[in-house]
């Protein structure tokens, strides 16, 4: 809380690259800053100063040394639930507790990229809760007035990047653990598709549905470490595999779903339903369509949860530590855990049969639109309400996120407007499998049109950044339009490169008659090649897309042999920079200039 700068990755980077700041000293600031906050038990492990700045020296000789460090000086923290080498895990519960050998895969990706582990925080106990209270090292309290609750199971992670002690951290999310506190503290929750970050190293709550999360304070430095974390793990027996996918929708104009009137629940906290009301106008100003929905399906879904044989899979993932220490267990996680004993083999076929039922008609629902949003959570409680019902008052808590894994989508819980009490309230926006980027780049706006501080600091969001300098900015200059033909169209795989670089749709267009595209073999994503000839041409469909000066120098610089950028002409007489390809990398190649465009022959080859 005393920290005198953000460690949002925009600011942070830019004070490294203008030196006026050393990883050095942050982790010493960050120490400091840890100790004021001690009456909030925030931490199960904290690495004491001596490591820190053995290991912030050990990144300097790293970079002095050429290494690409993408997160060069990061500060994180780790859930304990999550394996780090030479620091115990524990899951909190004490008599559990072992040192891991290995680092899990996920925390290694990011200790690779250059970022600084403080340490491994608090959390419900077995990762079993939402509300941050079923932890025999304490119950954290909320960022913002200590009696209220936290949320969970990613308690401390979420607190300590809300208080401005980490720059990220990693949490879990099975029901809405990655979520539900992200909501109650003003950061960004970060879900990400199942199986695409790996969970090798990671106690398993519920194995086939565990989701390693992120906490971010803001969308778009969430999305670069699930960019670092991603890939596939084959020593992960749930992971997918990337294919580069996406959810296929617009992000100027685009179909937002919520649950119907009469299904939104808010469980009589009046404050809550305000603030969610407010958001949806927010939503309607960046571009969303608001859709209602029967969001019967998915409380269903949800229902399953806790009231079926997938309680059974958390006694699996501890059976026998519970067969010896079942008094070391919480009383309340004990409870729950406990409860898997009255389910059989025939109620689990059983539910699995009410699932893929239950999904059927909530795909009818998601059809309708691109995305779904939702309230993170539909109240909030102090320590004491869940005191009185702990786990009636933890079960609402899940009513707008326990469906999500068992249906296979993605989400990510964005700061909104603030309830009139005082207290965080945001949305959840809820896509497909793959759509991780475009509900990034739509919860960045949603975000910045709140125009709240990040977490519980004092500091703004920092301006829309490509490129940190390492000088002061260049004063603004005109933006630039980019015809892109392929794997860069709206929805495609590499979309990204343009929207996390702050790229505007602006619509689709065609080029003159004079051009031949290409299938070019063997690339992954696969990408055509555009050539202009000098006879016998085409009108090819492209779209036009617009860049700042320094976005698109970014952007530009990624490109790769045989693509270039060049001069396109388009059917309205307009020249305009776009995807070229080198005449020689064709031979050979399909020409599928009849097909009048890339979306179009994508189509027909699902269609085969």
């Amino acid at each position: 809380m005393s920290l005198p700068y953000s460690l949002d990755l925009t600011t942070l980077a830019t004070a490294y690259a203008r030196g006026a700041l050393t990883p050095a000293a942050v982790v010493r600031d960050i120490h400091s800053a840890i100790g004021e906050l001690a009456d909030n038990p925030i931490w199960i492990h904290r690495l004491p100063l001596d490591a820190l700045t053995q290991q912030a020296a050990a990144l300097e000789a790293r970079r002095k040394g050429g290494a690409s460090l993408p997160l060069y000086g990061v500060p994180f923290a780790v859930k304990d639930n999550i394996d780090v080498a030479g620091c115990p895990t524990t899951a909190a519960c004490p008599a559990y507790a072992y040192a891991p050998t290995a680092t899990a895969h996920a925390v290694q990706r990011l200790l690779d990229a250059g970022a600084l582990l403080m340490g491994k925080t608090n959390l419900d106990q077995f990762a079993t809760g939402l509300v941050g209270t079923r932890s025999p090292y304490g119950a954290c309290h909320n960022a913002f007035n200590r009696d209220y609750i936290s949320g969970g199971s990613s308690s401390g992670s979420a607190v300590a990047v809300a208080a401005g002690l980490v720059s990220f951290a990693l949490g879990t999310d099975t029901a809405g653990s990655g979520r539900v506190p992200a909501g109650f503290n003003n950061i960004v929750g970060l879900k990400p598709t199942p199986g695409v970050v790996s969970t090798s190293g990671v106690v398993a709550a519920c194995r086939s549905l565990d989701c390693v999360s992120v906490f971010a304070l803001m969308c778009e430095d969430a999305t670069k470490v699930f960019e670092t974390l991603r890939g596939f793990d084959a020593h992960d027996i749930y992971a997918r595999a990337d294919t580069g996918d996406s959810a296929g929708f617009s992000l100027s104009v685009f179909r937002c779903g919520v649950p119907a009137l009469a299904q939104r629940e808010f469980y009589g906290d009046d404050a809550a339903r305000v603030a969610f009301e407010q958001s949806l106008l927010t939503l309607r100003e960046i571009g969303a369509e608001c859709v209602e929905i029967d969001f019967r399906p998915f409380v269903e879904v949800a229902r399953l949860l806790y009231d079926g044989p997938w309680v059974a899979e958390r006694f699996a993932a501890i059976k026998d530590f519970m067969a010896t220490n079942a008094g070391d267990i919480h009383p309340v996680t004990r409870k729950v855990i406990e409860s898997a004993h009255k389910w059989n083999a025939v109620d689990t076929f059983e539910a699995l049969y009410r699932l893929r039922a239950l999904k059927r008609r909530c795909d009818v629902e998601l059809a309708k639109i691109d995305m779904l949003a939702v309230p993170t959570s539909g109240t909030i409680y102090t320590h004491a309400q869940i005191a009185e019902a702990p786990v009636e008052r933890n079960t609402h808590l899940g009513y707008y996120t326990n469906f999500v894994n068992l249906l296979d989508l993605c989400a990510l819980a964005v700061p909104g407007v603030f309830r009139a009490d005082g207290l965080p309230a945001g949305v959840t926006l809820i896509g497909a499998a793959h759509a991780d980027h475009e509900l990034s780049a739509i919860g960045s706006r949603f975000h910045r049109a709140g125009k709240v501080l990040l977490g519980a600091t004092r500091f703004k969001l920092p301006a829309p950044a490509v490129q940190l300098p390492v000088q002061p900015p260049p004063q603004p200059h005109e933006e630039i339009v980019l015809a892109v033909v392929g794997a860069h169209l709206s929805g495609l795989p590499l979309n990204h490169q343009l929207t996390t670089r702050g790229a505007r749709l602006l619509q689709a267009a065609s080029t003159t008659s004079q051009y031949r595209l290409y299938a070019l073999p063997a690339t992954v994503p696969p990408k055509p090649g555009l050539v202009r000839v000098a006879s016998d041409g085409m009108s090819i469909a492209v779209e036009l897309w617009s860049l700042t000066d320094a976005a698109f120098g970014a952007f530009v610089a990624e490109v790769p042999s045989p693509l270039t950028i060049g001069t396109l002409l388009l059917a309205d007489g307009r020249s305009v920079k776009g995807f070229l390809c080198e005449a020689c990398a064709v031979a050979g190649a399909q020409d599928i200039s009849g097909f009048g465009g890339w979306r179009a022959y994508l189509a027909a080859q699902a269609g085969t």
